[in-house]
């Protein structure tokens, strides 16, 4: 089968395409005939192997594991002997980032306690949109317990990935959303449900006055100070993604009980529940931009620039 493959840290000129052996699922695996992939930013910070830390789990000199892609969507092409759920034909899509990625391939072996049936309205495309991103978002959202209706949430970096899942996930659970964005990404914003929207190029987040119940950070860029000034009293924040290391430190080392960096982990619950608010019309993913298979590596490079506005995909077949 055709896969990426990357034998060295470095731009995403570093991953070819190569032939390799299809894979064989274990007792609780699914082989899955890969349809479509997103490209996330653990994918380029893989490829990097960036920030240096990260490099203790993803290979100190090289990386482990030379095939990445953690977001796909497929048909199921056979089943190991333990695996009741699922059979040959069933559409369904993943998340692979806790089992060693493979995703840039045409087959992966993915187990069943991180997939799920795809979402029956959505496009192969669509449904590798979600995983990585509405997970996030979701965990993100209910870290520190689930969201109340009327609640004020707000939402920084809401036209990225994670972003626009997490604006649908909170109206759909009754919240009053503010969302943070750029100037030409406003209406997208809004017709996303968002009930107030901040352009920060011209407003000092912090200094608006409004104050939040809930925020979720997905960008990283707030200091610990200034969310816990954002915050309503009782209010709590979850931070998803980070713009430096010191950021980073700054909220584990600093943001105590209220303020929690959260790190997801997909699970087949969550894709199910993902599920049923896309198939009820609550939740739909955005689609930047779209490539060819052939093209992964213009896409990785393309979301690296930081410009990307919700997903970015690329069709397998």
């Amino acid at each position: 089968m055709k896969a990426f493959i990357y034998e060295r840290y470095g731009p995403p000129e570093t991953l070819r395409m190569t032939e390799i052996d299809k894979p064989t699922p274990n007792a609780d695996q699914v082989l899955v005939k890969v349809l479509a992939v997103s490209v996330n930013a653990a994918d380029w910070h893989a490829l990097r192997g960036k920030p240096l830390f990260a490099r203790a789990t993803l290979g100190l000199l090289r990386p482990k594991h030379q095939l990445l892609g953690v977001d796909i969507a497929g048909q199921v092409e056979a089943v190991g002997p333990n695996v009741t759920r699922f059979q040959p034909g069933d559409q369904v899509y993943a998340n692979l980032l806790d089992h060693g990625y493979g995703g840039f391939a045409e087959y992966v072996s993915v187990p069943v306690n991180v997939m799920a049936l795809k979402p029956a309205n959505l496009s192969f495309e669509e449904a590798a949109a979600v995983p990585m991103a509405a997970v996030t978002a979701l965990q993100g959202l209910r870290h520190h317990g689930a969201l109340q209706p009327g609640q004020q949430v707000l939402i920084n970096g809401a036209t990225g990935g994670v972003g626009t899942f997490a604006v649908q996930l909170a109206k759909a659970s009754g919240a009053e959303v503010t969302a943070v964005t750029s100037t030409p990404n406003l209406d997208l914003v809004r017709s996303l449900g968002a009930d107030h929207v901040l352009d920060y190029t011209t407003t000092d987040v912090v200094a608006s006055g409004r104050r939040y119940d809930r925020i979720l950070d997905t960008v990283g860029n707030q200091s610990v100070p200034d969310l816990r000034r954002a915050l309503a009293e009782g209010g709590k924040a979850a931070v998803t993604g980070f713009t430096s290391v010191a950021k980073l430190l700054g909220v584990s080392l600093r943001g105590a009980k209220n303020i929690a960096m959260v790190s997801a982990h997909v699970t087949t619950s969550d894709l199910e529940l993902l599920s049923e608010l896309i198939e009820a019309g609550k939740v739909r993913p955005q689609i930047d931009r779209r490539y060819r298979f052939a093209d992964i590596p213009a896409a990785i490079a393309y979301l690296e620039q930081g410009h990307a506005r919700a997903k970015v995909v690329a069709e397998v077949a």
